[in-house]
């Protein structure tokens, strides 16, 4: 169905996702209640009664907390604003050249007795239609709309701790460190958010590969019909790494060469007929706005056989580079197992796509294929509760994405099987 204007609360999708990528649940669903502590709880000396989790002070006090940096931060980010929902998208599609009325040609005449400057009928060949022939341009409008929404919340208290504590400058690293531990939480939080996006990019790409021409490559099935050989995708990974390694270098200069061409490939192109005549979407990206995002554990291993060729701009100059250590969960690595929201090509409607399960090297996308729409992001706090002595910070978070397959993309996987794309 097609996205919502309304808000939708994202907070337990959001959770769903931190838990994954922070490696507290597997890929698949499970019960988070199998993840405990390793230390304990409790001290046997009890503790304060408000929050019942810290001991009555003893001696010297150690707060464990260090901020932490939300990553795949390399997706651009668009702001619209708390008063709009919807992004409207305008692109253009090709249009082809005509015929000249500057000359008599082979196929049309334009100079002759009688003949005035309109599309003469009587003679043939005819001549070219008057200067004033129309030629709109034939746009493509996307829409992006919907919002996803989440809050957090850090209670504050007046005095009632205290007595967990020496001093004023102890009790304030203690409030500055659950104030830092937040503040991870909100950037885990928005970790996720940047994960969903990149992981339903890379998913909705392999599934409307059969409109997305050369936008899926198999690198197992390259590999192999290039040289004649028939490796497995785990040979290629670990015997045969160097030679992979030196292939998928040259395939990948050469796809980002080719994403530099204005051309129908690497992307969707939304059919469109005006008065008989069909037109093409086409697109091209410079190196400067191209993104590429490479599974990481796969070249760590390779430092001294060619991994700086990938990255030296003397063989491979893309501005935009991010190495992901893995896609959805650590223990999953480079292994998704997503259903993407996409486009139905017949309808142009939004809707849930095939699951996709494969192992992903890598991608390289137009930055405006892959944006992060920042509508809100706002933090109020309440008064102090008179009676009980405390406050809260409340911070709400308003926000949506951009996928858009009418610009170029390229995802890289491995896999045994081939993907017979008859576009490429």
């Amino acid at each position: 169905m097609a996205r919502a204007l309304t808000p939708k609360d994202a907070y337990a999708l959001m959770n769903l996702l931190v838990k994954q990528a922070t490696g507290q649940t597997a890929i698949a669903v499970t019960d988070v209640s199998s993840f405990v502590s390793a230390g304990e709880k409790v001290l046997a000396t009890g503790t304060e009664n408000v929050i019942n989790s810290l001991s009555l002070i003893l001696n010297r006090t150690l707060v464990a907390t260090r901020p932490y940096r939300a990553r795949l931060d390399l997706m651009e980010q668009v702001d619209t604003g708390l008063y709009s929902s919807r992004i409207r998208k305008i692109s253009y599609y090709a249009k082809d050249a005509l015929p000249s009325g500057d000359f008599n040609t082979d196929l049309f005449t334009n100079f002759a007795p009688g003949y005035t400057n309109g599309q003469n009928t009587q003679a043939n060949p005819t001549s070219t239609k008057s200067q004033w022939e129309q030629h709109p341009p034939i746009p493509l409008e996307m829409n992006f709309a919907g919002s996803s929404t989440w809050q957090d919340c850090a209670t504050m208290y007046e005095d009632q701790l205290q007595a967990a504590f020496r001093g004023p400058e102890e009790f304030n690293r203690f409030v500055s460190g659950y104030l830092t531990e937040h503040a991870n939480d909100i950037e885990s939080q928005r970790e996720a958010w940047n994960r969903m996006n990149l992981l339903n990019k890379i998913a909705s790409v392999y599934d409307m590969t059969s409109v997305m021409p050369g936008s899926v490559i198999n690198l197992t099935a390259a590999f192999n019909a290039k040289f004649g050989t028939s490796y497995t995708s785990m040979e290629l990974r670990s015997t045969y790494l160097k030679e992979f390694l030196e292939f998928f270098v040259a395939t990948v200069k050469t796809t980002s060469r080719m994403m530099e061409h204005r051309t129908a490939k690497f992307h969707w192109s939304p059919a469109k007929t005006v008065n008989g005549v069909s037109y093409t979407l086409l697109r091209h990206t410079p190196r400067d706005r191209q993104r590429m995002y490479l599974y990481s554990p796969m070249f760590i291993d390779a430092e001294a056989m060619v991994l700086p060729e990938i990255f030296n701009d003397q063989y491979l100059s893309i501005d935009g580079y991010q190495g992901v250590d893995y896609w959805q969960t650590p223990d999953a690595g480079a292994s998704i197992n997503v259903t993407p929201a996409v486009v139905n090509t017949t309808t142009g409607v939004q809707e849930a796509g095939d699951p996709v399960s494969t192992y992903v090297v890598g991608m390289i996308t137009d930055v405006d294929g892959l944006m992060t729409n920042f509508q809100a992001e706002i933090s109020r706090s309440t008064p102090v509760e008179a009676r009980k002595g405390y406050r809260n910070v409340w911070t709400t978070f308003l926000r949506n994405n951009m996928c858009d397959n009418t610009e170029n993309a390229v995802i890289f996987i491995m896999e045994d099987k081939i993907i017979v794309n008859p576009n490429t």
